[in-house]
């Protein structure tokens, strides 16, 4: 090997060598993220199944029997 070659190998060795003391999230921790992608998943699923039943078509104010409007006769709030 060229010198070169040979000390580019030495810098990576140390990137190789596992930390004991080093905390990584490992196999719970992607079983936890899965789990809660899934959740939000279905909550979405849901909540899009139930948007679907809404219906936004505003239908037509009835008008009251003595021809008032609601708001008739009602003194604004004073404040």
């Amino acid at each position: 090997m060229s010198a070169s070659v040979s000390l580019a190998v030495s810098h990576l060795v140390p990137l190789a060598d596992l930390d004991e003391n080093k905390v990584t999230p490992g196999v719970l921790g992607f079983i936890v993220f899965a789990v809660m992608a899934l959740a939000v998943w279905g909550l979405m699923k849901s909540m899009s199944k139930h948007m679907r039943k809404v219906d936004f078509e505003e239908s037509a104010p009835s008008a009251p029997a003595s021809g008032k409007s609601p708001g008739d006769g009602v003194s604004p709030a004073k404040g």
